[in-house]
C-alpha cells in the first residue's frame, strides 16, 4: 500500500514538473515583440549589432519586419507591431496624433546622400540636393526611385517638389520606380549606371557598388531622423507593451545610445544618436 502511494506521488511529481517545464519553456518563446522598421536600419546592419546587445540586458528578443516607413506605420495601425523603429517624422506625429502610437521619441540621425556614377553625365555633384534634382530632371540619365512609401521614398519626393517637378503628374524621362527597399534600388542603380537617393548607413555598408559614389552630400535638406513608437494598446489589445516601452526607454538611455555610436564599418560611424531632441 505505501509503495503505491508513493508511485502515485512520484508520478504526480512528474506530472507537475512536466508541466512547469513546459509553461517554463512556452514563458521563453513567448518572450519576444515584434519591431516594424525601415529596410536602412536592417540592411546598414545596425540591427545585427543593436538588438543582441538588448536582448543581453533584458532576456527580449526582438523579430524585425523591415520594410518603408509607410508599409510600417500601417503595419502598427493593423496592430501587427508592438514597436516601430522609423525616419518619417511628419507621418510618425501623425500616428501619434490618431492614437496609433504611444509617443514619438528621436533615437538618432544620419543623411541621406545622392549616389550616381562616377563620370556624372547629369553634372550633379555638389551639395545641392535640389539643383540636382534639377538637371536629373532636365537629362535623361536614369534615376532609381524606390517608390515604396518608405521614409526615404517621402524625403525623396519633397526634393524633386522643391526642384519644381512633380512626380505624380510627370515623370522625368530617366525616372524608374522599383517599389523596393535601399539595398535593392542601389543595386539597380549599380546595375543600370544610375542615379538614387540612399541613406548613407546602407550606403556605406553597401558592397556591390560597381562605378556609382556618392556626388550629392552635405546639404542640410539632407538630414535624416529616426524616431521610436510604441503601439497603443487602446487600440490593440494584444499589443505587448510592456516590452516594447522596455526596449524603448533602452534605446534613448544612455546605453542604447552608446550602442548605436558604437556601430562603424570601416571606421566610418553610420547612425550619431541624439535621444532628448525633438
Amino acid at each position: 500500500m505505501t509503495r503505491s502511494i508513493t508511485r502515485r506521488a512520484a508520478a504526480r511529481f512528474l506530472a507537475l514538473a512536466a508541466a512547469t517545464l513546459v509553461g517554463f519553456a512556452a514563458h521563453a518563446q513567448d518572450k519576444f515583440i515584434v519591431m516594424s522598421s525601415t529596410t536602412s536600419t536592417e540592411q546598414s546592419g545596425l540591427f545585427g549589432h543593436l538588438l543582441p546587445i538588448f536582448k543581453k540586458t533584458s532576456g527580449i528578443d526582438i523579430r524585425v519586419v523591415a520594410q518603408g516607413t509607410g508599409q510600417a506605420l500601417d503595419m502598427g495601425r493593423r496592430g501587427d507591431a508592438d514597436v516601430l523603429f522609423v525616419h518619417d517624422q511628419v507621418a510618425e506625429e501623425k500616428f501619434v496624433a490618431e492614437g496609433f502610437g504611444l509617443e514619438r521619441r528621436p533615437v538618432m540621425y544620419n543623411d541621406f546622400v545622392v549616389i550616381g556614377p562616377k563620370a556624372d553625365p547629369a553634372g550633379v555633384k555638389g551639395k545641392d540636393v535640389v539643383e540636382a534634382l534639377k538637371k536629373l530632371g532636365a537629362s535623361k540619365a536614369e534615376f532609381v526611385s524606390r517608390g515604396d512609401k518608405s521614409g526615404t521614398h517621402a524625403a525623396e519626393l519633397r526634393y524633386w517638389k522643391a526642384a519644381g517637378v512633380d512626380i505624380a503628374a510627370a515623370k522625368p524621362a530617366g525616372y524608374k520606380e522599383c517599389g523596393c527597399g535601399m539595398g535593392p534600388a542601389l543595386n539597380i542603380a549599380a546595375s543600370t549606371n544610375g542615379y538614387v537617393l540612399a541613406d548613407r548607413g546602407t550606403w556605406l555598408s553597401f558592397k556591390n557598388r560597381a562605378d556609382l559614389a556618392i556626388l550629392v552630400e552635405g546639404d542640410k535638406r539632407l538630414f535624416n531622423q529616426y524616431g521610436v513608437i510604441v503601439v497603443n494598446p487602446a487600440k490593440h489589445a494584444h499589443v505587448k507593451k510592456d516590452m516594447a516601452q522596455a526596449f524603448a526607454d533602452w534605446v534613448v538611455s544612455p546605453a542604447g545610445q552608446a550602442a548605436i555610436a558604437e556601430y562603424k564599418i570601416g571606421g566610418e560611424q553610420l547612425f550619431f544618436p541624439n535621444a532628448g531632441t525633438k
